[in-house]
């Protein structure tokens, strides 16, 4: 049967200004989400399992208010999810290609109307997200992910061998890994939950998946979406838990085929540290793909439009309070521009408030939870103390309700400071003042201070300065802005993801994502075989 998967758009971003019907949409789903505790129990086979290990889903804004309360999986439930995962391959591979499209298409849709606010009052509820940050990334992105994957997933299979000849026919097949798919998605990004186990699923795979604990929330309300779309029992296995002990069992399974996974670059490199000392074990070896940390870079030339440059700072460093892989987190000034880039960022963070994700007003919401905070908490407390930075903005900080964290500058002297080195995934930026004269120089100082290569971004109008950062940071950012912010990475428009210690560089939002999770098969069918071994040069 032909089919052609229909040529995605990306979903329109909605406003919820005043008086619109989005709004009044998003503030009821909001009030019926507050009005009960639910019960979250792992999916394994598409049945509910309640475990009686337990543990709550908090609002970030307001820590005492519970959303829901979740089961943890052990050992138990882990073993029968692979197990799950294994007894339901061999049906969903075989099911053809247009039927699997068909489930996340479905999908899409459902999520672009009936569930719309719902799923985005669970992320701004469960991870602190303002409407806006929820409805690109819940709404949109995850919505894009669905839609774009599955016309990615049709081009590959539509690559086949370029000739057969006379007597022949070539074709490859498009296979699924052998074995199960492990996805470990984070908090920070709802549409990532939902991409990470549904993109090796759509391509013939079944998966375990374990949400980060503090977004349980939002990733099981993604689970009963992908059901009602018509998921097969077993496809995908929703395991919440405790990452150590759900990452040291799956790793230990001879089936594993591969791991999608994001979140912190120590986390990922124990994860591959226990895959390399288990290789031995395994019937193939197991695909992984990462997106991990960032460190990423404001560059800015002395040609540098100060008010571009001012908003591009205080959106790419504290919207969704930097707690994204992509937040600006360094920025370099030529000292030229400086006390006007200062004046321009304190004019416009004096308009920024702090608060809960139910007064739209705020533009900055909660850090994700009590570690967050407390780390973060400290890096500022370690600049403030110290003789080579300072605190030119905010640095204040209170977890008496919610886990509040103002929008900070720190200054340093020390190009190689800790705050300009290390991930600090919260609401700080920091800042290194050059010489102007000295741009080329220290370019070479922002592409050899950080280990990760997520990424970044130049301002200039001066071309030739643009080519320059170009050419000389070419492996600092897998994702390059040029004259924007270094966030906000759209499906079908920049496939995401970085090199360096910040992932795998797979990109997400691409095909090149989707073929790590496939296994082809070259094809030659002889129509009528030879029947003598001499070839003519032996006469």
């Amino acid at each position: 049967m032909f089919f052609s998967v229909p040529v995605p758009k990306n979903e329109s971003v909605l406003s919820y200004a005043p008086g619109s019907s989005e709004r009044d949409n998003l503030v009821r789903a909001i009030a019926d989400l507050s009005k009960e505790i639910i019960e979250i129990p792992s999916i394994i086979n598409g049945k509910e399992v309640f475990t009686g290990s337990t543990a709550y889903c908090i609002e970030p804004h307001n820590h005492q208010n519970k959303l829901a309360i979740y089961h943890k999986a052990g050992q138990k439930e882990i073993d029968l999810a692979i197990q799950s995962a294994l007894a339901a391959h061999k049906e969903w591979e075989n099911m053809p290609f247009y039927h699997r499209s068909a489930i996340f298409l479905k999908a899409a849709e459902l999520l672009s109307t009936k569930y719309r606010f719902l799923l985005n009052a669970a992320t701004m509820l469960g991870q602190s997200k303002n409407i806006h940050q929820a409805e690109i990334d819940s709404a949109c992105e995850l919505i894009d992910f669905w839609r774009y994957n599955t016309y990615y997933a049709q081009k590959i299979y539509e690559q086949q061998p370029l000739v057969s000849p006379k007597g022949e026919w070539n074709f490859t097949e498009y296979r699924s890994l052998e074995g199960f798919v492990f996805a470990i998605t984070p908090f920070n990004f709802t549409s990532i939950s939902g991409n990470l186990p549904s993109s090796p699923a759509l391509m013939g795979n079944t998966v375990v998946w374990k949400p980060a604990s503090t977004a349980v929330y939002s990733g099981y309300m993604i689970m009963k979406i992908l059901q009602e779309s018509g998921l097969p029992d077993g496809v995908i296995n929703f395991i919440p838990g405790s990452g150590e002990e759900i990452g040291d069992i799956i790793t230990n399974s001879p089936h594993l085929a591969g791991i999608h996974f994001t979140g912190s670059t120590k986390v990922f490199n124990h994860i591959w540290q226990c895959v390399g000392e288990n290789i031995h074990i395994y019937k193939s070896y197991p695909r992984i793909v990462g997106e991990t940390g960032g460190k990423n870079f404001i560059f800015a030339h002395s040609s540098a439009d100060i008010k571009a440059l001012a908003v591009a700072c205080v959106r790419g460093a504290f919207e969704y309070q930097g707690q994204k892989c992509s937040a600006a987190s360094r920025v370099y000034i030529p000292d030229n521009l400086y006390p006007e880039w200062l004046k321009e960022m304190k004019e416009i963070l004096s308009t920024v408030t702090v608060g809960d994700v139910r007064d739209f007003s705020h533009f900055v919401n909660a850090v994700i939870d009590k570690n967050s905070f407390d780390r973060i908490k400290s890096y500022i407390e370690s600049a403030q103390s110290s003789s080579e930075a300072e605190i030119i903005y905010g640095g204040s900080y209170d977890d008496s309700v919610g886990y509040f964290i103002e929008p900070t500058l720190i200054k340093t002297t020390n190009p190689h400071f800790t705050t300009m080195q290390e991930e600090i995934f919260g609401p700080v930026l920091t800042i290194y003042v050059y010489p102007s004269s000295k741009f080329e120089e220290t370019l070479k100082i922002c592409d050899s201070t950080s280990c990760y290569g997520l990424t970044g971004s130049i301002f200039a109008q001066d071309r030739q300065a643009i080519f320059l950062a170009y050419e000389m940071l070419r492996h600092s950012a897998g994702n390059f802005y040029i004259n924007d912010k270094p966030t906000g990475a759209v499906v079908g428009q920049q496939p995401f993801g970085g090199g360096r210690a910040s992932g795998t560089n797979d990109k997400a939002g691409s095909a090149l994502n989707l073929q790590r999770w496939i296994s082809a098969r070259s094809i030659k069918e002889t129509f009528v075989p030879a029947e003598n071994y001499r070839y003519p040069f032996m006469d």
